[in-house]
């Protein structure tokens, strides 16, 4: 196709797409839409994903999309709820794969952001800018033992690499120790510690010196401590999730994860944390160490970092490790991670963790949550397998993939989102706002409920 179009026919492509943007603008503008809109953004976001964004994911979501011809697509949010296009409620039980552990548009959160904004949005790079040091010091005071220096990012996967490359920095050692059904991210050095095959194979080769172990196995692990040390490939750190998200909400046999401290310490090796998903409160406590009463060497903080309300993520590491970077602190960088709004966001976070008591509220309504899905499922042995949890991160394992499809659909159609682990259906996961209250926790189990008593084993 010719490169070379016409003066006239460019202005004219021009003029059509300052009118799109107009009108997209008036809608975001709106506090209200018609029905005549919304059946307009409907088409206009499937025609979108499947011509400009990636057909794959109508496919993929197929309990929210039917047929290319209906989408659920959503609007608006708020407390442990979000609307659609349509005006219809759902209770959010998948938050964001973990984002939402303070609700949906917690207005603190959105204050401190729309603040910070009149002010200023992102800061000059050079200057120092005053957020990113005063939420450092804040996490320096709130995480476990004597992690004291932090670095900021905007993702899960980036908390990652940057732990990595700062266990790198910190010996001269290249292998590190991950777990089977581990998930740490999808860029190139977190993908090389994550364990799905699927998202792995394509990029072969990835990072070199990984080593992978099936989680929970302080046996295999020891072996493979002692038998990097045998042939000179001691080991940098151990990445590990102390609770597995993606993986199928899998929590770790009692003592493991002191064991594995142990094991660390024994060698030389750092322990790092990734807490993307536990962290923040979900599991009863700020992060999930303080309940197995370790402290790692390096923690990888994000999604419910920044309060449902801007991306952010961090890593806190002791002093003895963070001074690596104190030299050259560009050694490691990143243009937005710890930008102001970001920054203002987590700050405000925390304040809500702890004023509202969340984490404590966390343990006590994930008792109550755990219990009434256990007892809904009784009689449903034939299709459950499991359901387990800690705190506000529960999992429901089907026996088999398509009993999980067809429940996370029932109970999307009747107003609950759940969604599975690790792109399946075998483990459908709960993790709703730590705010949600009782009366939306009932409904839940009570849709669950009607929805199993549906569904063919």
């Amino acid at each position: 196709m010719s490169i070379n179009i016409s003066r006239e026919l460019k202005n004219e492509q021009n003029q059509q797409v300052k009118d799109y943007i107009n009108k997209v603008l008036n809608l975001i503008e709106k506090e209200e839409i018609t029905q005549e809109e919304a059946a307009w953004i409907t088409k206009e976001t499937v025609d979108g994903f499947r011509d400009h964004v990636n057909p794959g994911f109508l496919d993929y979501r197929k309990t929210v999309t039917k047929g290319g011809q209906f989408a659920a697509v959503e609007w608006s949010d708020n407390g442990a709820c979000f609307k659609d296009v349509n005006g219809k409620e759902y209770i959010d039980c998948l938050g964001g794969f973990g984002i939402y552990n303070v609700g949906h548009r917690h207005p603190k959160v959105v204050k401190a952001v729309t603040d910070q904004l009149k002010r200023q949005a992102l800061h000059s790079q050079d200057l120092l800018d005053p957020l990113r040091a005063m939420l450092a010091k804040i996490l320096a005071d709130i995480t476990p033992g004597d992690l004291k220096y932090s670095f900021f990012s905007n993702s899960g996967t980036e908390s990652v690499e940057a732990a990595l490359k700062l266990a790198k920095m910190y010996s001269d050692r290249t292998t590190f120790i991950s777990t089977t059904r581990a998930f740490h991210g999808k860029s190139l050095g977190s993908l090389s510690g994550t364990a799905k095959g699927m998202f792995r194979k394509p990029f072969l080769p990835l990072i070199p010196g990984f080593r992978h172990v099936p989680f929970g196995d302080i046996d295999m692990m020891r072996k493979t401590f002692e038998t990097c040390s045998m042939v000179g490939e001691d080991v940098a750190a151990v990445l590990l999730e102390p609770i597995q998200g993606e993986g199928g909400i899998i929590l770790p046999p009692d003592g493991y994860l002191k064991q594995v401290r142990e094991l660390c310490d024994q060698y030389g090796a750092l322990l790092i944390f990734d807490e993307v998903q536990t962290g923040m409160g979900r599991t009863g406590k700020m992060f999930a160490a303080e309940l197995y009463d370790v402290v790692p060497d390096i923690i990888c903080l994000a999604k419910a970092f920044g309060g449902g309300v801007m991306p952010a993520g961090a890593i806190v590491a002791s002093e003895e490790v963070f001074k690596s970077w104190f030299p050259n602190p560009f050694m490691h960088t990143t243009t937005f991670g710890g930008n102001p709004l970001a920054c203002a966001a987590a700050i405000a976070t925390i304040g809500i963790l702890l004023e509202e008591n969340l984490p404590e509220r966390a343990a006590v309504v994930g008792d109550y949550f755990l219990n009434q899905l256990n007892k809904a499922a009784e009689g449903h042995e034939d299709k459950i397998q499991e359901i387990r949890g800690q705190g506000l991160m529960i999992g429901i394992e089907f026996h088999k993939d398509d009993i999980g499809y067809e429940v996370s659909k029932g109970m999307f159609d009747r107003g609950v989102l759940v969604a599975g682990t690790l792109i399946n259906s075998k483990t459908i996961r709960i993790e709703p706002a730590l705010t949600i209250n009782y009366k939306e926790i009932d409904k839940v189990v009570s849709t669950f409920k009607e929805v199993l008593e549906q569904v063919k084993a």
